[in-house]
């Protein structure tokens, strides 16, 4: 039986994982589940604590770990503590040893990507048989690209033979965000479905929400969404980095919101880039001096 079918093991992990909802994650009694999915069920548990910020208590205890799925998790909580060297040359590796592991494929493309590899990350996924969590990850690469409609095209596949999993509509949503049009009301009712259901509802569910009110010019309740997402977690990073959005298009104050961002996470995608752009604009500055007329 598929581990992650509705009637298998995994599906409840999974989903809670991919909700973001950790805690619930960290909960769950995996000593339980049969010995074929104890593996899968360690790898949901340790990616969840590397996301509530345990990243150094993991590396500790799958240290002497010797199958490759936990191997390939002690590199991706080294690259998320900063060791990025040491994370990539190990990933390599595991690329290079078990390239068939599902595990592999998704932390080791994740490591790829964000060290500008994303050929690689690509080629690495294309092995993947059936593993939702690589299509989704294949997806959100294709975006990254802008190909979006590379991007579809990954969904419309997978929307054949998986139509009801979370992360294939997820997928659709995040294409649907990229598309516009009548494809914003339909990503904002799967993230609205979400965000609401005590259930389901977590930062992540609620910055999804958030997004796609956004893009329907919906300030307001978009701005009611982060606050919550913020009130689950203060230190939200992309609840944080939308409110700085969402602040900036309404004419707010957005210090507080920048500056709880760069402590909470320093190294975000958003902060790097403003540091990037604003070197570049001092950069083409320099090379005007100012002229006072006589």
């Amino acid at each position: 039986m598929d581990p992650f079918s509705s009637e298998g093991e995994l599906l409840n992990l999974h989903n809670a994982f991919h909700q973001g909802q950790y805690s619930t994650v960290l909960n769950q009694n995996i000593s339980t589940l049969s010995s074929e999915n104890a593996i899968a069920a360690k790898v949901f548990v340790y990616r969840a604590r590397i996301a509530s910020g345990q990243a150094e208590d993991v590396i500790k205890e799958t240290g002497s770990a010797t199958e490759p799925d936990l191997q390939a998790v002690k590199a991706f909580a080294e690259y998320k503590t900063g060791n990025t060297s040491s994370a990539v040359a190990a990933i390599d590796g595991l690329v290079g040893s078990a390239p068939d592991n599902g595990t592999v494929q998704v932390l080791g493309a994740m490591v790829l990507h964000m060290e500008g590899r994303s050929d690689e990350a690509l080629s690495l996924l294309s092995k993947h048989q059936g593993n939702l969590e690589a299509l989704a990850l294949i997806v959100q690469i294709r975006l990254a690209q802008n190909r979006t409609d590379l991007a579809l095209k990954e969904v419309q596949s997978a929307k054949k033979w998986a139509q009801d999993s979370l992360l294939v509509n997820l997928a659709e949503s995040w294409v649907g965000l990229r598309i516009g049009g009548d494809k914003y009301q339909q990503a904002y009712y799967v993230y609205e479905e979400l965000a609401q259901a005590p259930i389901s509802s977590s930062p992540q569910t609620l910055v999804g929400q958030a997004v796609a009110e956004l893009h329907l010019g919906r300030l307001e309740e978009a701005e009611v969404a982060l606050q919550q997402a913020l009130e689950k977690n203060p230190q939200h990073a992309e609840a944080l980095t939308n409110s700085i959005v969402l602040s900036i298009l309404a004419g707010k104050e957005f210090a507080e919101y920048l500056s709880t961002l760069r402590t909470a996470a320093p190294n975000h995608v958003f902060l790097t880039d403003i540091k990037q752009k604003s070197e570049l604009f001092d950069k083409a500055a320099a090379k005007y001096s100012a002229r006072v007329g006589a």
